[in-house]
């Protein structure tokens, strides 16, 4: 925290007022402050507290309790009465007196704090909130020995539950506000609401309206007397039974700071850590609650081997497994080689291992980390514009907060990076950024980013560009006037989404509208583990930190650096994930190293299946069982995040560092595993511990070459399907099917309800009444979903990518910009629901093929860009559209 300098009364000469700022005195201290800032701020930097419980320096001032009060005098004349420092701004010449050298402050904040207990139900003994209270804390230090209130408390029925994750318990409530403030200001959800007025005012949701958020644990932790608690921790703990470890979040590349408390080798709960550059004080719901994957009863904690009698998997020694597991890849190896599929969910350390691994042991570059939709294009745009760049040099949290312009191109943010959701919601209130969305239809992470209730009028801040799915690429070639010289604006930013990889061309788009703007390209993963992987040398093109693998003269500093012989890295570029998986399904490979992959990530499970089934030899790499578990030869059990240390890199380029929370399990880390898997097969990685695969990537230290160069992909055109076909848009709710959210029935309770979403006139074509359900088909099988009326282009059908029964991939085997088959569908037949899928083989209805429109297995796409405006260009639309 800054200091502001001390008093100068004891100079001869008074010091003058820088400008902007003013000049006051507090008990006693002068200090020169901002214009605007408040009192309780400037006493803060003096070290002066002033007890408070409706302040919170992220959300805007409240003066609901009252207990900030202090004494003021401005020029000369004292206030009527205590003001409350909480809203009131500092002024030249103000004298403030806190209850720290005045008796009129501190008997007034002992009366607020009199006021609030009345009735307080004083259960400290059972309130999660006991040990680490605000309350109990300010009473304490603030309030009287006893209270001349003696009559019956107000009580009422508790807990109440809110949603299935917050519980609320109206008998603590102070009613700061901090819970209705940070829903409406900083989330964007204001389900949670002040009902009712004077001594029956309490919180509480409208009624057929629960409080659905992605940032609900926020209001827990800033509530400030534990009258929200957690459903998932209530009476599990109490805060001097937990040891706190700070961590970061593994979830996606937001890169947030946690704090972990555990008990006993058990994780009881995560808080969201203090971080100003990066998610300042907030998390998302499924960083602090999805944490039990790593406990599961089905966790692999020993290594198996498959029996050569049964054909079943069993458990063994780690001798015995790294042994037959060597034996099995150097076969491998020597036959017709062998692909690596590390995933996208390693920490640095660990990708960097897997590469290491495939170049040194397995003498390959046939590894690629994208267990998801993918394409060359991106490959290209990565090693070109992305790997080597940090928050100095490319785009922050910062920049994107200073913006005068955002576009956000195939990107759901408050979906795909909820902590980058808050900062666009944050820059467009409090700075008036525009943000641009170029997607189909007005999500609620569109609508919270660009249309946004204030204190006074709604603000209006750019809006959502219209496009068919899989017209992305050629609609930014023809984006309106405004946009682009919204966009030419010093400052502006490009936000790149995964769901580009599904659309041929739109990188070299992007790069072309940023040579024409000037604005800045930033490429936000899904994953944790992405960025770090780039950066680590997971993929086919690139060595570590960027290196080409094709340039000699990289090429020979890394062979030095790793103790090779010269010429003895593989100089021809490898195969991506499909070519691996096509290779090992035709035999051209031997062998997969995969780790902590499910082939339902992947952009065709089937093929991946067929691959998996294909291979001579098959070692994985994994902490729960998935799809590769049942085809492995050998399975090598490794620790979560939760028990080893390692780096991620978020989406910045920053690095976000851990330690291990949860010591002596016996669990290790990839990198550990792969160098004594190497040491078996005769090899030296060289990576034991995540510390000194760490110290080698920073010896390795930049790409001392040239870049790749930049992608040059022409934008496919869409053609619009008619009649019972229909283009898909699709990307994954935060909160879903996922692996990772295992055994959180409290946090799956407020996932978004998988619906299918067309337009009116779509609807009226297939004869559709309101939530009715409706079929979604390819040749490989039908996803029945309700339906929903949206705003959205005629001819296309939007499916959550992996939600209840709607698991994209896995069941149409298409993605983002496919052609599929629509139909109404009928009532659910007795035990079943709306939403389910249907075998291939069996769809009801017509069924349609997906058409190829990249050479990207079967997810097509391509432009005329046909937008709501129907001239072919990108339509703005209001984000209240």
């Amino acid at each position: 925290m800054t200091v502001a300098p001390a008093s100068g009364n004891d100079t001869a000469q008074p010091r003058p007022v820088p400008e902007g700022h003013v000049r006051l005195t507090i008990d006693g201290i002068e200090v020169d402050a901002p214009q605007g800032e408040l009192v309780i701020r400037t006493a803060e930097r003096l070290g002066i507290v002033i007890p408070r419980f409706c302040d919170h320096p992220l959300l805007d001032p409240a003066g609901a309790c009252r207990q900030c009060l202090v004494e003021v005098e401005v020029n000369g004349k004292p206030m009527p009465k205590p003001a409350a420092s909480c809203t009131t701004a500092v002024a030249d010449g103000m004298v403030v007196r806190t209850q720290q050298t005045s008796q009129v402050a501190d008997k007034a904040q002992q009366g607020v704090m009199e006021l609030l207990l009345i009735n307080h139900p004083l259960d400290c003994p059972i309130c999660d909130k006991g040990g680490e209270c605000p309350l109990q804390n300010q009473a304490l230090k603030h309030g009287r020995g006893d209270s001349r209130f003696v009559d019956t408390k107000r009580t009422f029925p508790k807990p109440i539950s809110i949603s299935s994750q917050i519980l609320l318990d109206r008998e603590r409530c102070v009613l700061c506000q901090r819970c209705t403030r940070f829903s409406k200001q900083i989330a964007g959800d204001p389900f949670i609401e002040l009902l009712e007025r004077g001594a029956t005012q309490q919180i509480g949701t409208g009624e057929q309206q629960p409080f659905q958020s992605y940032f609900s644990g926020n209001t827990i932790q800033i509530c400030p007397v534990g009258a929200l608690t957690s459903a998932a921790y209530r009476f599990r703990s109490r805060p001097f039974d937990l040891v706190s470890t700070p961590g970061v979040c593994e979830h996606c590349s937001s890169g947030c700071s946690q704090r972990t408390d555990w008990r006993r080798g058990k994780v009881m709960r995560r808080l969201a850590g203090e971080d100003p550059e990066v998610n300042e004080e907030w998390n998302c719901d499924k960083g602090r609650f999805a944490f039990r994957y790593a406990t599961a009863s089905d966790r692999i904690t020993r290594p198996m081997v498959r029996d050569a009698d049964s054909g079943e998997l069993r458990e063994t020694s780690w001798t015995e497994a790294l042994r037959k597991a060597a034996d099995g890849l150097l076969n491998a190896r020597d036959s017709r080689g062998v692909g690596v599929l590390p995933g996208g969910r390693l920490t640095r350390e660990d990708a960097y291992a897997y590469g290491k691994f495939a170049r040194v042991a397995l003498e390959t570059n046939d590894i690629d980390h994208r267990a998801r939709p993918h394409s060359n294009e991106e490959l290209d745009f990565l090693g070109s514009s992305v790997v080597g760049t940090g928050p100095e040099d490319g785009v922050s949290y910062a920049s994107l907060e200073a913006a005068p312009a955002v576009l956000c191109v195939a990107f759901e943010p408050e979906e795909e990076s909820p902590i980058v959701f808050l900062r666009l919601r944050k820059a467009a209130r409090d700075s008036g950024t525009r943000v641009f969305h170029l997607g189909q239809w007005d999500s609620p992470g569109v609508e919270k980013t660009t249309d946004i209730a204030d204190a006074g009028s709604p603000i209006h801040s750019g809006g959502l560009l219209r496009c068919l799915p899989g017209g992305e690429a050629a609609a930014l070639y023809e984006l309106p006037s405004e946009v682009e010289q919204a966009l030419g604006e010093p400052g502006s930013v490009l936000l790149l989404g995964e769901r580009c990889a599904q659309v041929s061309g739109v990188y070299t788009a992007a790069m072309r509208l940023a040579e024409r703007t000037g604005a800045r390209i930033a490429w936000i993963p899904r994953r944790a583990g992405e960025r770090g992987a780039v950066e680590a040398g997971t993929l086919p093109t690139l060595l570590p930190n960027g290196r080409p693998v094709s340039d000699s003269v990289v090429r020979s500093g890394i062979e030095r650096a790793w103790g090779m012989p010269t010429g003895s890295l593989p100089s021809v570029p490898g195969r991506d994930i499909d070519g691996i998986l096509t290779a090992v399904e035709s035999g051209e490979l031997s062998g997969l190293l995969v780790g902590g992959l499910d082939p339902a990530d992947l952009p065709d499970p089937e093929q991946a299946r067929r691959a998996l089934r294909a291979a001579g030899f098959l070692v994985s790499l994994e902490l729960r069982p998935t799809g590769v578990t049942e085809h492995a030869d050998v399975v090598l059990p490794i620790a979560p995040t939760v028990e080893k240390s390692g780096t991620f890199l978020n989406w910045e380029g920053r690095p976000r560092e851990f330690e291990i929370t949860i010591e002596g399990t016996g669990a290790v880390p990839d990198c550990r595993v792969l160098d004594t898997l190497a040491v078996e097969m005769d090899v030296d990685l060289f990576t034991q511990t995540p510390e000194a695969v760490a110290a080698e990537i920073r010896r390795l230290g930049p790409n001392p070459g040239v870049r790749p160069k930049p992608p040059d992909v022409p934008a496919e055109p869409v053609t619009e399907p008619s009649g019972d076909r229909a283009l898909l848009a699709s990307w994954r709710h935060l909160l879903d099917n996922g692996s990772m959210q295992h055994d959180e029935p409290n946090l799956a309770g407020t996932a978004r309800p998988p619906v299918a979403r067309v337009s009116r006139d779509t609807a009226r074509r297939l004869g559709l009444e309101p939530h009715q359900p409706i079929r979604v088909s390819t040749e490989r099988g039908t996803v029945a979903l309700e339906s929903e009326v949206v705003e959205i282009p005629d001819g296309v059908v939007w499916l959550p990518g992996n939600s209840g029964p709607a698991e994209v991939n896995n069941v149409l085997g298409v993605g983002h910009g496919a052609v599929v088959g629509i139909a109404a569908g009928t009532a659910p037949a007795p035990g079943t629901t709306p939403g389910q899928r249907e075998p291939a083989g069996e769809p009801h209805g017509e069924t349609f093929p997906a058409v190829a429109g990249n050479g990207h297995h079967s997810n097509g796409h391509g432009p005329p860009v046909h937008g709501s405006n129907g001239n072919g260009q990108a339509g703005i639309d209001g984000g209240g559209a």
